[in-house]
């Protein structure tokens, strides 16, 4: 059968589903406007990472700027499809990982991008042959695990998925057999995104209808569990975890029809009491939020027709940036201590002053430039921020699954990463190099 066949078939299949009942919030439209046009505004932004996840969430809202969503998409074409001629004057460029290349190919989707065309083949390809690699290290590696993670494994999946893509059973039977085995971890918690991605992965293979009946059983039985754990992490304040994965979470839900239960209306409300309060910096987390306050998942990206759509939306002075930080002019005093268990010794224990309002990025910068000591420390950027890679020249190993964990002191993980994290007067913190 034609690929655009399959496709069609898929859309149609989509659209014959009952219409997901969990509620739009309705209380405050202002909020989530300003949650679209703060979106916008990074989109704007030359200083920021481009991220497809941006691109995404602004094309699945109601409400667009179309020319600026158009030139966005431009900028994530010219890094993730440069020309040959651009290629070759930047010389070797580095490919995206799995995950990069899934959500670029989500973003294409969600514009409605022919994906018959060669280059546009090429990326199908390339995203296939990952996955593959990706499962090969799963196979043959003592621990199980992918080159990158399960979180990207699994968007990798729903990526071909959304594009009404037949994927290879193999690939497949591996995100089930992860499932099964509760890989979907980190340490010894249940990681809500890493679980409410491969949901959605699990939930639109199950629409698909391109596979067998037994594996279709799998699949629907995977789907079964995985939303049981979700609705099972959901806290008293109605967040899934924390309030940062809460997101990804309420997507499964809605993507599978759970909102005839009490938990849809109780995480939404979570979800708008947090973004009314500025607790939502990161853009990632953002654009993961906003298809959420439209009632929307990554699944409805597969029946997007980018047709006779509102071109209304406009950057508005009366919503002021979220992220934008003011540095006070008061110096606060942060204890910062790094561990390296089993050394019983402390790497480092010092007292550094910052100015109020700073991060944990720039308390770290000015312990490096200024501090007692001789501290150091190194960052890699990802979608989600600057992530910690190396303190006091000890790197993290993704092979020897292990990280630089942020704690305050004495032992509460932040929820933050060092760019979003703002310390205290006063507070303890700790770099601790532990197992994920």
């Amino acid at each position: 059968m034609e690929p655009r066949m399959l496709q069609l078939l898929f859309v149609l299949h989509v659209l014959a589903l009952p219409v997901q009942l969990c509620e739009i919030p309705r209380g405050n439209p202002a909020l989530i406007k300003c949650l679209n046009m703060e979106l916008l505004r990074l989109s704007q932004d030359l200083s920021e990472e481009l991220n497809p996840s941006v691109y995404v969430a602004l094309r699945l809202s109601a409400d667009h700027s179309l020319e600026k969503e158009a030139q966005y998409l431009q900028r994530l074409k010219n890094v993730f499809q440069p020309s040959a001629s651009s290629s070759k004057a930047g010389g070797q460029q580095k490919q995206p990982n799995t995950g990069r290349l899934a959500l670029y190919l989500l973003a294409l989707r969600a514009a409605c991008q022919d994906m018959e065309t060669l280059l546009e083949r090429r990326l199908v390809t390339r995203l296939k042959h990952h996955l593959h690699k990706e499962k090969e290290q799963i196979a043959f590696k003592r621990n199980g695990r992918p080159i990158t993670s399960y979180y990207q494994y699994s968007l990798g999946v729903l990526a071909l998925c959304v594009h009404g893509k037949k994927i290879d059973s193999h690939v497949i039977q591996k995100l089930l057999n992860a499932e099964q085995h509760n890989k979907f971890t980190h340490g010894s918690k249940l990681s809500v995104d890493t679980t409410a991605m491969a949901g959605l992965a699990f939930a639109c293979l199950k629409q698909a209808n391109l596979y067998e009946p037994k594996l279709v059983a799998a699949i629907s039985l995977a789907v079964q569990r995985v939303t049981n754990r979700i609705l099972q992490a959901q806290t008293t304040r109605g967040t899934f975890g924390n309030i940062f994965s809460s997101p990804l979470a309420m997507q499964l839900l809605i993507a599978t029809r759970m909102s005839k239960k009490p938990v849809c209306p109780k995480g939404m409300d979570a979800l708008l009491g947090s973004l009314e309060q500025g607790h939502f910096q990161n853009p990632m987390i953002m654009s993961q939020l906003l298809p959420v306050l439209d009632g929307k998942s990554y699944l409805d990206i597969a029946t997007m027709e980018c047709q006779a759509e509102q071109d209304t939306l406009e950057l508005d002075t009366q919503c002021p940036g979220s992220r934008t930080v003011i540095l006070g002019t008061k110096m606060i005093t942060v204890q910062l201590a790094v561990e390296h268990p089993p050394n019983p010794e402390t790497l480092y224990n010092h007292s550094i002053q910052v100015l109020s309002g700073s991060s944990l990025q720039d308390m770290l910068r000015t312990a490096a430039e200024q501090g007692p000591g001789h501290f150091t420390f190194e960052t890699q950027n990802t979608l989600h921020g600057p992530f910690l890679t190396a303190v006091m020249g000890v790197k993290a190993s993704n092979g020897e699954r292990r990280y630089w964990q942020l704690l305050q002191a004495p032992d509460t993980s932040l929820q933050k990463g060092i760019s979003d994290y703002h310390p205290q007067d006063g507070e303890s913190i700790i770099l601790k190099f532990s197992p994920w």
